[in-house]
């Protein structure tokens, strides 16, 4: 009796093999595991039949979480691919986007960020990719939105990726953002769509915070 049971499960596992490598579907699978573990029980001791129920039930979930998570990536991919094809018709025109570090060549960034309320101490750092900082004392300043030029020429910094930094002095936290031409856009290997923008380097498209439009020649 061991001994017919041994040759009819390897038999059951051969099928149970032949059958992933032709549909890969675990319905199947389970389907041809469960008939064989059914013809190879103990007749003495017969298992449990809530413990086939128990064994389906969780490979149904198993089933549907890859089928939600194969459906999520196929959407992430055409939503990547629409959004590509949206901001690759925005070529050439200005946008606004919130930036904490530039990659500088020369050419002056317009930066903007927003106080919510007036501030009598304000400090821009720009820090260098050697570590090397420049405090940029930008004086008091009143509610709403503010604008600087960040000059390199004038500032002496040469061409290189630096951080941005806005220092309030009450310690808020206060965002930095870029207006700049849009140049190009290209979809990552990991699937995020970047920016292209002139004098600023590569940006996320989540970014993006305004859309000003082309410039009227």
């Amino acid at each position: 009796m061991t001994t017919t049971v041994n040759n009819n499960t390897s038999s059951g596992s051969s099928t149970s093999t032949d059958n992933i490598a032709s549909n890969g579907s675990l319905s199947n699978l389970f389907t041809t595991l469960l008939v064989a573990q059914i013809k190879n029980q103990d007749p003495l001791s017969p298992q449990d039949p809530s413990q086939f129920v128990s064994q389906l039930t969780q490979l149904s979930q198993v089933e549907s979480m890859q089928k939600l998570t194969s459906q999520g990536q196929t959407n992430a991919s055409m939503l990547a691919s629409l959004q590509l094809m949206t901001l690759g018709a925005q070529v050439g025109s200005t946008l606004q986007a919130a930036v904490s570090q530039v990659q500088l060549s020369g050419t002056p960034v317009e930066l903007r960020y927003t106080l919510d309320s007036s501030s009598p101490a304000n400090t821009l750092v720009v820090t260098g990719s050697d570590g090397k900082e420049q405090r940029i004392d930008l004086g008091a300043q009143g509610k709403g939105e503010q604008r600087f030029t960040l000059d390199p020429a004038k500032l002496g910094l040469g061409d290189g990726q630096y951080t941005l930094k806005f220092e309030a002095g009450d310690k808020r936290s206060v965002a930095v953002e870029a207006v700049a031409r849009l140049n190009g856009v290209r979809l990552s290997a990991d699937g995020n769509v970047m920016l292209q923008m002139a004098g600023l380097g590569e940006v996320s498209s989540q970014a993006i915070t305004q859309f000003k439009g082309r410039a009227t020649s």
